[in-house]
């Protein structure tokens, strides 16, 4: 008996289902588990909850970006329209009114200087507008690029200067435009159109300031651009050619694989992180001075502005236009072709195209 008892106090339990009194409500009958819901199931159930809560964060991204959008949009509206009160306002003082008077926008130019612009002049201005639009898009591009769609490096090389064909391409871009800003210097000290674009006197600055207040209270400054830039203008082309250009130069050519890695002295002068401070806020102003330039020349008279940079004449018709909107086609044309299976031959041309 004692044995008996030892080995059946071995044995696994056995479960006795309990059964209910009487009068007691039956147990609730659970339902089979639906397939592709088991634990063993590749496809969990959680995983559709979370691509669901993934949708919703990407809606609710993208509606509050566009909120933001909206609301910046509004704000940078009402303060637009609180400086053109405010100034308008200020005008009416007697103050502001000798200013204007003593400093009408612009200044006189010096001796010799020759109303116009000449062939060489209208076909630098396209020049640098087709370049300095595809820079930017290339550079916003190289900044986004994660995977770059090929690789380029010089034939000489044995694979040390390899960069993405982005990068080459935004590079090759910016020798063409420097190339185009060199000649557009020389030629205006040669031909003394400099003087329509350098500030001679230090009133250029009050009467930059006189002309700002115009165009901020929309009783704008007589434009004669033919003859003479207001000082305004002078400024913001003065800046842009002599002050950004070089930024832009300097520092992209020190991000860029033509500098001397090994020069220990010089990177320790020159960091490279100085350089990628001042290449972007550089890019940042060039954008702003095309929107606002291109602006101004349609709001202060579109036609005759188009037929001075491009039609080469002071007058109101539609040639400039008619070249301004051709040029327009063929940047866009080379903004759209700008891809891999464009780009990749030509680079092939001055070394080697890879895909990794």
């Amino acid at each position: 008996m004692a044995a008996a008892s030892a080995l059946m106090s071995k044995r696994a339990p056995v479960a006795i289902e309990s059964v209910p009194p009487v009068g007691a409500p039956a147990p609730p009958v659970r339902e089979p588990v639906p397939e592709g819901t088991g634990p063993l199931d590749q496809t969990p159930v959680h995983q559709d909850a979370e691509d669901v809560r993934g949708n919703v964060a990407k809606t609710v991204g993208r509606r509050s970006r566009t909120t933001r959008l909206l609301l910046g949009s509004a704000g940078l509206l009402a303060v637009a329209l609180s400086a053109v009160l405010l100034t308008r306002w200020l005008v009416t003082f007697g103050f502001m009114q000798d200013f204007l008077s003593t400093y009408p926008g612009e200044t006189e130019l010096p001796g010799g200087a020759e109303p116009g612009f000449p062939a060489w002049v209208q076909w630098q201005h396209f020049f640098n507008f087709f370049l300095i639009v595809l820079i930017i898009r290339s550079g916003l591009q190289v900044r986004r690029e994660t995977r770059p769609p090929g690789y380029w490096t010089p034939k000489k090389s044995s694979g040390n200067g390899k960069i993405s064909l982005t990068l080459w391409f935004h590079l090759a871009l910016d020798i063409l435009w420097l190339l185009n800003g060199l000649v557009f210097v020389v030629l205006i000290f040669a031909t003394g159109h400099w003087m329509r674009l350098v500030p001679t006197t230090w009133e250029v600055l009050p009467n930059a300031l006189s002309a700002l207040i115009q165009y901020i209270s929309l009783d704008w400054p007589t434009e004669n651009g033919w003859v003479n830039y207001n000082s305004l203008q002078m400024l913001a082309y003065f800046v842009t050619i002599f002050i950004a250009a070089p930024l832009a130069a300097v520092s992209g050519a020190r991000m860029s694989g033509l500098w001397p890695r090994e020069a220990a002295t010089l990177n320790r002068i020159y960091p490279v992180e100085w350089a990628r401070a001042v290449h972007f806020p550089v890019m940042l102003y060039f954008i702003a001075f095309i929107i606002g330039h291109v602006a101004l020349v349609f709001a202060t008279g579109a036609l005759r502005n188009l037929n001075h940079i491009y039609g080469g004449q002071d007058a109101v018709n539609w040639v400039g236009f008619g070249i301004f909107f051709a040029s327009l086609l063929l940047v866009v044309g080379a903004w759209i072709a700008a891809r891999p299976v464009v780009l990749a031959p030509i680079a092939g041309i001055f070394g080697r195209v890879s895909s990794r």
